[in-house]
C-alpha cells in the first residue's frame, strides 16, 4: 500500500511571511494591470461568499475569489475528489459579464431576488452561463465592476506585458515552496509548464549560467536572466541588426526603408514615426526619433504588425449597394445550442450568435401552451423556448456588433391565432426596428445595408394578394390563406423524426395570418421553380431557400446562371437533414456563385466555421461582405467551376515563410505532455486554387518552435480565396490534436514580417499564441 507523507505544518510566522508574499505578487499583478489600489480588484482578491444557481431548486452558497495572478478565479466545490484545476476558471475565458436577470436562469430561478444582486457570468466556450446572486448590491457591484475592469485593462495590454504576466504566474506556480527562489528541479518543472522540454543536460547549463551566486538556486536577478533567455527572439534580433546601428537604435530613415521595402507599406514615410511613438518603452529614443530592438518586438507583435490588414477591421467596402450584392453572415437552427435532436434550446444562442456578427437568425415556430408561441426544432427532443424571449434577446442584441440589418428567418408551423401572437410580439417588442414598409418607396430593387442600418426585416410567407412589389398591401379584407409549408425540420433523415411525421399527416400547406404576412416586405420565402425566364422576370423580393445539396448541384450544373440569378435575388442556403449532430458543409462553393445567405450551425466549431469566420472578420466583422465585382456585373460569364480570360483580378503568387512559434497552448494538461506542433497552411477558393502545404514537426517545443520553412501557391481568383493556418500537435498513431489556427481572406493578407495571432476551437483568441511569419505576394506572368 502507498503511504502518503504528510506536509509538515507550518508556523504562525511562516504562514504571515507566505500571506504577505501572496499580498505583493497580487499587488504587483494589480499594478501590470493598471489597477494599483483599486477597491473593487482588493475586494475580488479578499474573496466573498455568493449563491451559485443552477435550478428552482437548488441554490447553494459558495465561496469565490480572485487568485494572485489576477488571471483566474477559484470556486469553492463541495464534491468529492475534485481536482484542484477543476475549481479554477481564467478571466480569458469570460465573453461577459451581465447584471441582474439577463440569462434564461435568472430569469426563470431568481425573479425572487432584486436585480441588483444578481449577475452571471458568461463564457466564450460551451460551458454553461454561471449565475450568481451576492448577499448585497455593494458586493454585486464590487465582482461586476472588479471582473469587467481586469477584463478591459487584460485585452488593452501589449503581447510583450501578456508574456511577461504569464511566464512570471508560471515561475510562481513552479515554486512549490514558495521560497522565491527557483531549483534546478523548479526550473525543470517550469520549462514543462509552459510547453517545452529541455534535457537534463541543457536545463543544468542554463542554470549554471544564470546562478551567478552559486547558490543552487535562482533569485532576483538570475530569475529576470533566465526570464531573458527564455524570452530571447534570435529570429527578430537578425532582422533588426539589419537596419539598426552600433548602438542598438533604428532610426526613423532605417525604419522607413524596412516598412517600404520589407512591408510593403505604401504610407511608410507616415507611418514610421507614428509606430516609434506608439510603441517605442525607451524614452530616449523616443526623444531620438528612433525604435529599439524592445519597440520593434512590440510593433511586429502589435495590430501594425499583424497579418491581417488592420484598416480591414473597419467597415471599409461600399455599403450603397442593393442587399443581393453582399454576402450576409447567417446561422442555421439558431436556437440550438448542441445537435438538432435532442440538444437544449436557448436565448444564450441568439445572442452568442448576434455578437459573432451573424446578421440573419432562424427562428422554427411552434404552437405553445397558453397561446404563446414557441421555438423548437419539431418533430425532435429539443428543448422549447418562448417566441417572446427570443424577440426580447435579438431586441437587446441586434446591433451591439454591427449596426447593419438583421434578418430574421421564420419558418412558421403555428395555427392563425399564434401567428397573430407572433407577429404582435414582433411589433410591439422590436417597435421602430421592425422594418414594415419599403424604404424611400423603393420598389423595383433591395435597399442597401446602409439604408436599413438599425433595422430587422422578417423572411416569410406572405399572402398572394394583389400587391405592388415589396410588400405594400392591397385587399385588406384577406384575413388568411393557405400558402405552401416548406418545412425542413421534416427532411430530417432520423428514424423516430420520421415516424413522428407519418403519425401527424404533415399537410404541404399552411395556412397564414394577415398579421404575420404583412411583417415581410423585402424577403417574401417562395419555392424555388428554376431560374427566371428574363422576358417573365419575377419580383425581386422574392427568395428562396435551398438545401445544400440541391445549392451544390445548382452550382455545379448552372454556376453562371446561378450568379446572375444572386444578382437580384436573395438565396438562402441550408444544412442537409442528415446532419443530425449540427456538423457543416463547406460555404466556399455557395459565395463562388454568390449566394448570399449560406447559414451554418455556429455552435460546430471546425474548418467550416474557422473559414466562416475568416471570411466575415473582414469589413469590419459587421456580417456584410460585398461580391467582387464579377459576381455582380448583370453580364458576367464567369464560372467557377471553369475559369477563362475574364476580369476577374489578376492571378497571384503568394510566397511565405512559416519562421517560428510562439506559446502554444498545451493540449494535454498533464504537466509532462509536451506539444509537437506541425503547421499546416491551406488556401480554400475556386477549385483551382484549393491546396495544402504543411511542415515538419518539431519535437517537444511548444514554447518556441522553429520551422524556416518556404512554401509558394499560385492564386488564379484572389478575390474569392481564404488562407488558413492550422496548428497541430502531431502524433503518430492516433489523429493529430488541434491547437489553434487563423482563417483570413487573401485580400487582406499584410506583406513582409508579421505575427499570426491564433485562435482557440471556438475561435476566440488566444493570450499569447502566435506564428511568425513572412509574406510576400507577386503578380503571376
Amino acid at each position: 500500500m502507498q503511504c502518503f507523507r504528510r506536509q509538515p505544518k507550518r508556523s504562525v510566522s511562516q504562514e504571515n511571511i507566505l500571506r504577505e508574499q501572496s499580498r505583493r505578487v497580487a499587488a504587483l499583478n494589480g499594478m501590470r494591470l493598471g489597477l494599483k489600489d483599486d477597491k473593487d480588484l482588493k475586494f475580488l482578491l479578499k474573496g466573498s461568499q455568493l449563491l451559485k444557481v443552477k435550478s428552482g431548486s437548488w441554490r447553494k452558497e459558495r465561496f469565490y475569489k480572485l487568485q494572485e495572478d489576477c488571471k483566474t478565479i477559484w470556486q469553492e466545490s463541495k464534491k468529492m475528489l475534485r481536482s484542484p484545476e477543476s475549481q479554477i476558471f481564467s478571466i480569458e475565458d469570460i465573453r461577459d459579464v451581465r447584471a441582474g436577470h439577463k440569462t434564461e436562469g435568472m430569469e426563470k430561478y431568481a425573479k425572487d431576488v432584486p436585480e441588483y444582486r444578481c449577475f452571471s457570468i458568461i463564457f466564450k466556450d460551451q460551458r454553461k452561463n454561471l449565475d450568481l446572486i451576492a448577499s448585497s448590491e455593494d458586493d454585486a457591484n464590487h465582482w461586476i465592476s472588479g471582473l469587467a475592469k481586469i477584463i478591459a485593462h487584460s485585452n488593452s495590454m501589449n503581447q510583450k506585458e501578456k508574456l511577461q504576466h504569464w511566464i512570471h504566474t508560471c515561475l510562481r506556480k513552479a515554486d512549490k515552496n514558495k521560497d522565491n527562489k527557483m531549483s534546478l528541479k523548479e526550473l525543470k518543472d517550469f520549462l514543462k509548464e509552459v510547453n517545452i522540454e529541455v534535457d537534463d543536460y541543457h536545463a543544468k547549463k542554463i542554470f549554471q549560467h544564470c546562478d551567478k551566486s552559486k547558490t543552487e538556486a535562482l533569485e532576483d536577478d538570475e530569475i529576470e536572466e533566465f526570464y531573458k533567455i527564455l524570452t530571447e527572439r534570435k529570429e527578430i534580433d537578425k532582422i533588426f541588426q539589419k537596419y539598426s546601428d552600433a548602438e542598438g537604435f533604428m532610426s526613423c530613415q532605417n525604419l522607413v526603408r524596412f516598412l517600404y521595402e520589407t512591408q510593403q507599406e505604401e504610407d511608410a514615410v507616415v507611418a514610421a514615426p507614428a509606430l516609434i511613438q506608439r510603441y517605442e518603452p525607451n524614452e530616449r529614443a523616443k526623444r531620438g526619433n528612433a525604435m529599439t530592438k524592445d519597440g520593434f518586438l512590440m510593433y511586429l507583435l502589435s495590430d501594425d504588425g499583424n497579418i491581417f490588414n488592420s484598416s480591414h477591421r473597419k467597415v471599409y467596402q461600399d455599403m450603397t449597394q442593393p442587399l443581393s450584392h453582399y454576402l450576409v453572415s447567417s446561422s442555421h437552427n439558431t436556437y440550438l445550442m448542441e445537435d438538432q435532436l435532442t440538444g437544449p434550446s436557448s436565448t444564450e444562442a441568439y445572442i452568442r450568435a448576434l455578437t459573432k456578427g451573424c446578421r440573419c437568425v432562424e427562428l422554427d415556430c411552434w404552437d405553445g401552451p397558453n397561446s404563446e408561441p414557441v421555438i423548437y426544432h419539431g418533430y425532435t427532443l429539443t428543448s422549447k423556448i418562448l417566441f417572446s424571449d427570443v424577440i426580447k434577446a435579438i431586441k437587446n442584441y441586434a446591433f451591439k456588433t454591427s449596426p447593419y440589418p438583421v434578418i430574421i428567418s421564420l419558418e412558421n408551423h403555428c395555427s392563425v391565432d399564434q401567428q397573430k401572437v407572433m407577429a404582435q410580439h414582433m411589433t410591439t417588442i422590436l417597435q421602430d426596428m421592425l422594418l414594415v414598409a419599403p424604404v424611400d418607396g423603393n420598389k423595383s430593387q433591395f435597399p442597401s445595408p446602409e439604408q436599413l442600418k438599425g433595422k430587422i426585416l422578417v423572411k416569410g410567407k406572405k399572402l398572394s394578394r394583389h400587391e405592388d412589389p415589396a410588400g405594400t398591401n392591397g385587399n385588406n379584407n384577406l384575413e388568411a390563406e393557405d400558402v405552401s409549408d416548406e418545412d425542413e425540420a421534416a427532411e430530417m433523415e432520423d428514424e423516430s423524426v420520421k415516424t413522428e411525421i407519418q403519425q401527424k399527416g404533415k399537410s404541404d400547406t399552411l395556412k397564414l395570418a394577415k398579421e404575420l404576412s404583412d411583417t415581410v416586405v423585402y424577403c417574401k420565402s417562395v419555392h424555388f421553380n428554376g431560374f427566371e425566364d428574363p422576358s417573365h422576370p419575377r419580383a425581386f423580393y422574392e427568395m428562396s431557400s435551398f438545401t445544400e445539396s440541391k445549392a451544390l448541384k445548382l452550382a455545379q450544373e448552372s454556376a453562371t446562371s446561378f450568379i446572375h440569378h444572386n444578382i437580384r435575388h436573395l438565396s438562402r442556403i441550408y444544412p442537409a437533414g442528415w446532419r443530425t449532430d449540427s456538423s457543416n458543409y463547406n460555404p466556399i462553393d455557395l459565395w463562388n456563385v454568390g449566394c448570399q445567405i449560406v447559414a451554418l450551425n455556429f455552435q460546430t466549431a471546425g474548418t467550416e466555421m474557422d473559414v466562416y469566420q475568416g471570411r466575415f472578420q473582414d469589413n469590419g466583422f459587421s456580417g456584410y461582405v460585398l461580391k467582387p465585382e464579377f459576381l455582380r456585373d448583370e453580364q458576367t460569364k464567369f464560372n467557377p467551376k471553369s475559369i477563362t480570360e475574364g476580369t476577374w483580378g489578376t492571378k497571384k503568387k503568394l510566397q511565405l515563410k512559416i519562421i517560428s512559434g510562439q506559446q502554444l497552448p498545451k493540449v494535454n494538461k498533464s504537466k509532462n505532455s509536451i506539444v509537437d506542433p506541425k503547421v499546416t497552411i491551406e488556401i480554400h477558393g475556386v477549385q483551382q486554387d484549393n491546396n495544402k502545404k504543411q511542415t515538419k514537426v518539431i519535437e517537444n517545443n511548444g514554447f518556441n518552435p522553429k520551422w524556416d520553412e518556404e512554401f509558394t501557391f499560385d492564386i488564379e481568383i484572389p478575390a474569392l480565396a481564404l488562407v488558413r493556418f492550422v496548428v497541430e500537435d502531431f502524433d503518430m498513431s492516433t489523429k493529430n490534436d488541434f491547437i489553434g489556427q487563423y482563417t483570413l481572406p487573401f485580400t487582406s493578407l499584410k506583406q513582409g514580417y508579421r505575427h499570426i495571432h491564433l485562435l482557440t476551437k471556438n475561435g476566440d483568441p488566444y493570450s499569447s499564441s502566435t506564428l511568425f511569419v513572412y509574406i510576400n505576394i507577386e503578380d503571376c506572368d
